[in-house]
């Protein structure tokens, strides 16, 4: 499927179109460096998701979200809820590590985070950074790192909102919080549910879903000291098909606690301890199966500005117990691992360079030495051009060894990743960025149909090129994208599952006085998946709408899917029909 062509006509459109000039400051990051470092300052391709883009989406999970950014593959087994996996830059679902504030979520026992369980209506922002940085978070940021922060409070406020939509579809949300010199404290409150549609092919037993998600968090101030403290919470209860399309469901519950103590040590040294504990379960209604990981962790850091670089250094440490009972077969695994790391960010005239190196013990797989060098140079006012290396690696983790399918003998992945990026921005309003990337992943584990359990192949090769275009003004955005990659076995040639080779976005969001709309354009290439059957390439459309009721009311509308697209991102699992939502929300300030 040709999709390269998707992308002229919204570089043409936005051509044409006029509004009154915009003046932005600059977006503050902190996940590409572990610091607060501005946007331009990074080394790295970083995407940032904001809570205004959040609010128009009306997505009802993170992967709703992620599944308009360039460079992200969705596979989702079905409608709401259903597992869901996401692949960064042609990379493994379970290679990229998934953060709340800046704590690990993914679990030690099926890898990859449940991304379709954690509720947007919590989401302050999201940061997504592309490339490997196990040097700066350890294992499994092989494709890259997405870490969602969680929403604050700026001043006091009060939000609440009820909605309604296709498939008898409930939500309701609640907010509040207060903001003041001395610290702040606040509550975010989310409920879905729904009945859900039938998302088998060979079925037509519809699958529902709830979710129950919570956000609670609190921080004072002490002179030069300030402790907080945040939960984060998601749980409820998902039904699906099993292999033999009987209709079944499972409980699931995530966690995320953190206690956090920031110290100004002078004018230019800084301190952030982070004690967490994260909490993942499933457990099956039909059967006594269920998976179980509980994480404590230890993340602590010291940051020095000198007058053209920044230095940091730190240690980490978790201990972890992961169990599990799957068709008969359980495990219960603990794994202690422990890491020192030390970075330098230096900035002197045009020149912007970064090195980060990170030596982790873990105590399954021994020593490994993992680091980032990255460097950019301003040609000119308008011209940047930056390259990095990174190597990076990921531990199995208690499944791939012990479950269902397992092997105790698979090694380590490891991963040698190199970027360069070209990025123009003549004046503020367009901006234009080129980028080439190549990794390579030794020890790739990948499931063999032949022996029905998990092994280590060789090498896996991917290659790719992304290609974007945004243009601001006060009333309007338009954003392109066009991606063109390859992931392959680099033993048999054969292409990695689930990922498509070309992918293009649109998006589109303009200003109507008090309201707001917007319209979000994927096409995705074809795709392979078990078995050797190919899914065909696709273009989903969904359009958005902010409409002002006065001063504290809003409603907003969400039509999925908008020209009935019938496709799939996984065998056999249908994805979600043009459909409906809307929601009536309240806010006071």
């Amino acid at each position: 499927m040709k999709i390269s062509v998707i992308i002229l006509p919204a570089i043409l459109v936005s051509g044409l179109l006029h509004a009154a000039d915009i003046t932005s400051g600059d977006t503050i990051i902190v996940t590409a460096t572990r610091t607060e470092i501005p946007l331009r300052d990074a080394t790295v391709p970083v995407t940032v998701i904001t809570r205004e883009e959040i609010e128009l989406s009306l997505a009802t999970d993170l992967s709703e979200l992620l599944r308009f950014e360039a460079g992200i593959d969705i596979g989702r087994s079905g409608g709401p809820g259903q597992s869901t996996s996401l692949f960064l830059r042609g990379t493994e679902s379970n290679h990229t590590l998934v953060l709340i504030d800046g704590v690990r979520m993914n679990p030690g026992t099926i890898g990859g985070a449940a991304v379709q369980n954690i509720a947007p209506e919590l989401i302050e922002r999201v940061e997504i950074v592309k490339g490997a940085r196990s040097a700066l978070f350890g294992t499994d940021a092989i494709g890259g790192v997405i870490n969602i922060i969680t929403r604050r409070s700026d001043a006091r406020y009060f939000e609440g909102g009820v909605g309604r939509g296709s498939f008898d579809s409930r939500s309701g949300q609640l907010s509040g919080g207060n903001r003041s010199d001395s610290g702040e404290f606040g509550v975010n409150l989310d409920w879905q549910d729904t009945d859900g549609y039938a998302p088998r092919v060979d079925s037509d037993t519809e699958r529902g879903y709830d979710n129950l998600s919570a956000n609670v968090y609190g921080s004072r101030r002490f002179g030069e000291h300030e402790f907080s403290v945040r939960h984060w919470r998601a749980e409820g209860n998902v039904e699906y098909l099993d292999f033999f399309l009987t209709p079944v469901d499972q409980d699931y519950k995530n966690t995320v606690t953190a206690v956090e103590l920031d110290t100004r040590v002078s004018d230019a040294g800084t301190s952030k301890l982070v004690l967490s504990f994260v909490q993942d379960e499933v457990k099956q209604q039909q059967s006594p199966d269920f998976v179980e990981s509980e994480r404590y962790s230890l993340d602590w850091q010291y940051s020095h500005a000198f007058e053209q670089h920044t230095v940091s250094g730190g240690v980490y440490a978790v201990a972890e117990e992961a169990t599990s009972l799957s068709f008969g077969s359980g495990f219960d695994e603990d794994t202690d691992v422990r890491a020192v790391f030390v970075q330098d960010q230096i900035a002197i005239g045009r020149h912007k360079a970064f090195a980060a190196v990170r030596l982790t013990d873990h105590d399954a797989f021994g020593n490994h030495t993992t680091w980032n060098a990255e460097y950019a140079f301003e040609l000119s006012d308008a011209w940047t051009i930056r390259a990095g290396l990174g190597h990076a690696f990921r531990a199995p983790d208690a499944t791939d060894r012990f479950g269902f399918s397992g092997n105790p003998d698979l090694e380590p992945e490891t991963a040698d990743e190199a970027q360069l990026g070209l990025h123009y921005a003549p004046g503020g309003h367009h901006s234009v960025d080129f980028e080439l990337y190549a990794n390579d992943i030794d020890n790739l584990i990948e499931f063999d149909l032949q022996t029905f359990t998990l092994r280590n192949i060789e090498e896996a090769e991917i290659r790719g090129a992304q290609l974007g275009y945004e243009y601001r003004r006060e009333s309007f955005a338009v954003r392109a994208d066009f991606v063109k990659q390859s992931a392959e076995n680099a033993l048999t040639g054969s292409r990695l599952l689930r990922r498509a080779e070309e992918s293009a976005t649109i998006t589109f969001t303009q200003n109507i006085g008090q309201h707001r709309l917007g319209i979000a354009v994927l096409a995705s290439g074809d795709r392979e998946d078990f078995g050797g059957v190919r899914l065909a390439g696709y273009v989903v459309t969904n359009l958005t709408a902010q409409i002002q009721l006065g001063e504290q009311w809003q409603l907003n509308t969400r039509i999925e899917n908008l020209f009935d697209t019938n496709y799939q991102t996984a065998a056999d699992y249908l994805m979600q029909e043009r459909s409906g939502f809307v929601e009536l929300k309240y806010r006071w300030r």
